[in-house]
């Protein structure tokens, strides 16, 4: 639904998450002291540098610098948008997010709030309708057919429940018998792809005589369907069309599937079909997707890298798997980061995945993985097919042919690698091409994208302060004047005084919700980094630590005004109110 996520709403969420059980759940944790720690998920480290504090609710790394709060995890780990991470956790928690709609007129606000409603409409009925084509596998008269097709692909019970596979007999009404309740529903029921309009204002079922696989979403919701006709008939997958709630271009079949089985997934292999998924799962490789029938796209290959930093892309060895695979590789491009890669497998012809780890098995079949092409050496070997290389003319037209595709390259260790090679290949007798390539696309070592440790944050006054307050936002009751220090004039204050003002309105909040409050502001970042301070002072001694601070804050105050004033009147003399002033203050620090 349109519109913002209210801040009050983030702050129930975050008052609610456990930032251990979350990271938990993803990463596993082990108890150390009062906090908990892992080998950071974010970087590759042997020893563990990944802490999270159950008190404050915040994680840091630090090997890498990497911190924040649930929600901030959940973007990082998950590849998440900031409204999707909120809706990952909300979901956890049972909880709906509301969206504000404040900017919108009320004819807006009424046609969004129309469909959303919609929206949770649709996926509960294709929720029934997967449950329904799950049934009939064991009540269909001719389920029997079905049942015997599944053996004979060698999947097993377990299996075929946990991909939510179901059966629809070959019958034009079988599904909408069931849900064609009214005229409106049989209307929804043709918008998501079910049924099929026919003659005489009467709609007939989409699948018919098929298995089908339901197609889920990121949060395990069913969007669409693919089914798999039984014996020789056409087509032999027929495929859910573009709906409201299902785009394929966007989702990734299997996806879902593979997060639920794998707590951290390190690296996906996309294939061509559903079947293929299902039967790698069978054999153990539960972290297979596919790409609902069309070439690999940029919003999917951004899903794969946002899950994980190792994709494999798994095709026929023909012509047609291997122009998939180079579509693949171009839409890529743009994607591709230091620590991050992305591979290609060629299978021998005649041979599908499914095939191959039925007759091979698991180990076999991730040996294949693990050698699988880089994506360098994909470009090179394609590339340079196409060239006649016994020739000065086809070495340079080499260096040429490379340049579309370094430039769609973000700088990275993998360009200079490939610019690197090309000068060792194709060099000699190249010199202007080559020099052209080196101005243009070899990175400096400091525009390198490698990550830099974070430097180390000097624990000043002022910071200790910040980090106290956030640790522990009631203590701002103990200041007999929350705007005690407005008129201080000294770097850091303005920081401070915003923050007293927003533990005063929130004195039960948590430092995951303070720090929330300045999401994707200068001042959150320097939040985040004071949060990440050691300074070991214990719980029953921060209230008197952090009036001891405000209370010196005061005192330089009090000293260096007093003192420029007295300058003042030994020079130019001062107002009456600057003499009042003066007064006031040499008589509070007596």
């Amino acid at each position: 639904m349109a519109g913002m996520i209210p801040r009050q709403f983030i702050d129930n969420l975050l008052a609610r998450a456990d930032i251990v059980e979350v990271i938990d759940s993803r990463v596993p944790l082990k108890k150390a002291g009062k906090n908990y720690q892992a080998c950071c998920p974010f970087h590759t480290e042997k020893s563990p540098s990944f802490s999270v504090s159950q008190d404050k609710q915040f994680y840091h790394c630090f090997g890498c610098g990497e911190h924040g709060n649930a929600i901030s995890f959940l973007m990082e780990f998950e590849r998440l948008e900031f409204p999707d991470a909120v809706e990952e956790l909300a979901s956890h928690y049972n909880m709906e997010v509301p969206r504000e709609q404040n900017n919108r007129s009320p004819a807006q606000q009424k046609q969004d709030q129309k469909a959303y409603i919609q929206k949770q409409d649709d996926y509960e009925l294709m929720a029934q309708i997967s449950q329904f084509f799950q049934q009939q596998l064991k009540v269909a008269t001719d389920k029997e057919v079905a049942i015997e097709y599944l053996k004979g692909r060698g999947l097993s019970g377990e299996i075929v429940k946990r991909f939510g596979i179901g059966y629809i007999s070959d019958a034009w009404d079988g599904m909408m018998k069931v849900f064609g309740r009214s005229g409106q529903i049989n209307q929804q029921l043709v918008d998501l792809g079910m049924a099929i309009q026919g003659d005489k204002n009467k709609p007939y079922d989409r699948f018919r005589g098929r298995i089908q696989f339901p197609i889920r979403d990121k949060r395990g919701r069913v969007i669409g369907f693919g089914g798999r006709v039984l014996g020789d008939g056409n087509p032999k997958y027929l495929n859910s069309p573009e709906t409201r709630i299902y785009h394929k271009g966007q989702e990734l079949y299997g996806l879902f599937e593979a997060k639920q089985a794998n707590k951290q997934l390190t690296r996906l292999v996309v294939v061509e079909g559903y079947m293929d998924v299902v039967a790698l799962a069978q054999h153990g490789v539960d972290y297979a997707v596919a790409s609902l029938g069309t070439a690999t796209t940029p919003e999917q290959l951004q899903t794969l890298f946002r899950t994980v930093k190792e994709v494999i892309c798994c095709y026929d060895g023909d012509r047609a798997g291997r122009d998939a695979a180079w579509r693949a590789m171009d839409n890529a491009l743009p994607l591709i980061q230091d620590g991050f890669s992305l591979k290609f497998v060629f299978l021998p012809d005649g041979e599908d995945p499914d095939s191959m780890i039925r007759e091979q098995g698991q180990a076999a079949f991730e040996t294949v993985l693990d050698n699988a092409t880089p994506l360098s050496q994909f470009l090179f070997d394609h590339l340079l097919s196409q060239l006649n290389m016994s020739s000065a003319e086809g070495k340079g037209a080499a260096i040429a042919a490379f340049y579309p595709y370094l430039t769609k390259l973000p700088e990275s260790n993998l360009k200079d690698a490939i610019v690197t090679k090309l000068a060792n290949q194709f060099g000699a007798n190249n010199e202007a091409q080559l020099k052209k390539l080196q101005t243009n696309f070899v990175t400096k070592p400091e525009e390198s994208g490698t990550p830099k440790r974070n430097k180390h944050i000097k624990n000043t006054p002022i910071r200790l302060a910040i980090a106290l307050l956030l640790e522990h936002p009631h203590i701002v009751d103990k200041l007999p004047d929350p705007k005690i220090l407005a008129d201080l004039n000294l770097p850091g204050i303005p920081l401070l005084n915003e923050l007293i003002m927003l533990c005063k309105q929130n004195p039960k909040a948590n430092s995951a919700q303070l720090i929330e409050h300045f999401r994707d502001q200068e001042a959150g970042k320097q939040l985040t980094k004071i949060m990440c301070i050691q300074h070991h002072i214990e719980a029953i001694h921060a209230e008197d630590t952090f009036l001891d601070i405000i209370e010196n804050f005061l005192n330089k105050f009090l000293e260096n005004r007093s003192n420029e004033l007295m300058e003042k009147q030994r020079t130019v003399g001062l107002t009456k109110t600057e003499i009042g002033e003066l007064h006031s203050l040499l008589s509070e620090q007596k």
